[in-house]
C-alpha cells in the first residue's frame, strides 16, 4: 500500500472471522472520488426502503457535525430523498467546506445552507431555528476523542453535555417535529470525560418530555474507520513500517460500520418508532488484538511489523458495555430487530436543568472541581480517570466515589 495513500476502513465481523477492505473518507479524498461514492451513501445503500426515505421529502433538516465522518454520511444519504432544504452546521471549516462542495455538485442538488458556528452559540441557534425553521435535526456534533477529552475536560463538556442542551432548547421553542441525538456507547457506566458529557446530553434528551417534539438517542457502538479510531492508526502504522500499537491484550470493542449507523440514525426519524434511548443490536465485541494480527496479515509488506502493548491510555476501559447497570431492554424478546429500545432512569427536568445551570457556571469559569462535582450529582455512576488538568484534584475525585 503506498504510503501517501489515504484510506480508511471498514471492518465487518463475526465470532470467528474478519473482513478488512479499503474505503475511502470524504475529508481525504480527491473531489471526483467523493462524486463517485455519493450512490453508496443514498438511502437504498443505507438499507431504507423507499417509503422510509420518503419521509424526509419537503422537510427541513438541520444536521450538527455535518462535516464530520457520520455527519457527512448523513447528508449524503439525504441527498436524493428530496428534502426542503438542508441545514449544515458544523465548527470546521475545512470539513463544512468539504461536505459543502460535495452538495454543490450533487446531481441531486438539494438546496442547502452551510453555516460554520457551534452548538454552543445560543444565538446562533436562535437565527438559525428562525430564518430555517428545521423539522429535524440530526445532532451528530461532538467532541469523541477520549484520552484528548481527558486533557481538555471542560471543552468537552461546554461542547458535547451544555451544547446538546442548548441545542434542544432552541429546537423546542420552535417548529421541530424530531431530535435524534447520535451518543456513543461510552455514555454507559462512563470512566471517561467523554462518555460522562454524552450521558449526560442523553439525560437532557431524555428527561424533556415535551410533546410536540419527538426524542429519539442512537447510543452507537464503535463506527469502524472513522478519523482518529483504531483501524486508521492501524493502517498509518502498518504503511510505514512502524510497530503497531495495541492498548491491552484484551482489549475489546463493539462495532458496526457507518452504512448501518447511517440506516439506524434515518429510521429513527419514523413517527411510529418513539422517543427513548436506542442501541443497535450487533454481535460479540472485536478483539483489538485480533484486528491488529488480521490487518497485518493482510496488508503489511514483509517483513511484518511487531505489535506493541502500550497501555490502556486516559479515560479507556477494556471493554466497553452497552447497557449500564441501571439500565435493561424495553422489550427483551426483540432480539432480532436491527435496533432496541432501553429503560434509562433519568432525573425530574426540574432537578437535571439547576445541574446544568451550576455545570454551566462552572465550565464559564473554568472550575474543573466544580465541574467534577456537578457531573457526578448528575450521573452519579461516573468513575473518574484522573487527566492532567486534574493534578491536585485526586483526593476530590475519591471522595465523590464513595
Amino acid at each position: 500500500m503506498p504510503r501517501q495513500q489515504s484510506v480508511a476502513w471498514h471492518v465487518a465481523a463475526n465470532p470467528s472471522m474478519l473482513a478488512v477492505r479499503a474505503y475511502p473518507s470524504i475529508q481525504t479524498m480527491p473531489r471526483e472520488s467523493i462524486k463517485r461514492i455519493l450512490p453508496m451513501h443514498n438511502g437504498a445503500a443505507a438499507g431504507l426502503p423507499t417509503s422510509e426515505i420518503r419521509s424526509f421529502a419537503q422537510k427541513h433538516i438541520l444536521l450538527t457535525g455535518a462535516g464530520g465522518w457520520i455527519g457527512s454520511a448523513l447528508t449524503q444519504a439525504l441527498l436524493c430523498a428530496s428534502p426542503a432544504h438542508l441545514v449544515l452546521l458544523d465548527s470546521s471549516e475545512r470539513n463544512l467546506h468539504e461536505v459543502d462542495a460535495v452538495l454543490r455538485e450533487s446531481p441531486c442538488r438539494p438546496g442547502h445552507t452551510s453555516i460554520l458556528g457551534s452548538v454552543t452559540d445560543a444565538a446562533l441557534l436562535r437565527e438559525i431555528f428562525e430564518r430555517h425553521s428545521p423539522q429535524i435535526i440530526f445532532h451528530a456534533a461532538a467532541c469523541k476523542h477520549v484520552p484528548l477529552m481527558e486533557s481538555n475536560p471542560l471543552a468537552a463538556l461546554r461542547n458535547n453535555a451544555l451544547g446538546t442542551h442548548t441545542l434542544l432548547e432552541a429546537a423546542l421553542e420552535s417548529s421541530a417535529e424530531t431530535f435524534v441525538l447520535v451518543s456513543t456507547d461510552k455514555a454507559a457506566d462512563p470512566h471517561s470525560i467523554m462518555g460522562a458529557s454524552k450521558r449526560i446530553a442523553e439525560l437532557a434528551v431524555l428527561s424533556n418530555t415535551h410533546p410536540r417534539m419527538q426524542r429519539k438517542i442512537a447510543r452507537l457502538v464503535n463506527v469502524l474507520g472513522s478519523p482518529g479510531s483504531v483501524v486508521p492508526r492501524f493502517q498509518q502504522q502498518i504503511a510505514t513500517g512502524a510497530p503497531v500499537t495495541v492498548t491491552h491484550p484484551e482489549a475489546e470493542r463493539y462495532c458496526m460500520n457507518l452504512q448501518e449507523a447511517v440506516a439506524m440514525l434515518l429510521a429513527l426519524v419514523a413517527p411510529n418508532v418513539p422517543s427513548g434511548l436506542y442501541i443497535p443490536t450487533v454481535k460479540e465485541p472485536i478483539k483489538i488484538l485480533d484486528l491488529a494480527r488480521r490487518m497485518i496479515a493482510e496488508h503489511a509488506a514483509p517483513p511484518a511489523p511487531e505489535i506493541l502493548f502500550i497501555g490502556l491510555r486516559p479515560g479507556e476501559k477494556v471493554t466497553e458495555t452497552l447497557l449500564s447497570t441501571q439500565e435493561s431492554w424495553a422489550d427483551p424478546e426483540a432480539v432480532d430487530a436491527p435496533w432496541r429500545r432501553v429503560q434509562s432512569p433519568c432525573p425530574t427536568i426540574e432537578g437535571l436543568l439547576l445541574a446544568l445551570r451550576a455545570l454551566a457556571y462552572a465550565v464559564e469559569q473554568r472550575n474543573l472541581a466544580d465541574a467534577l462535582h456537578w457531573i457526578h450529582q448528575i450521573v452519579p455512576e461516573y468513575r473518574a480517570e484522573a487527566h492532567p488538568m486534574q493534578e491536585g484534584l485526586p483526593a476530590l475525585t475519591a471522595e465523590l466515589q464513595r
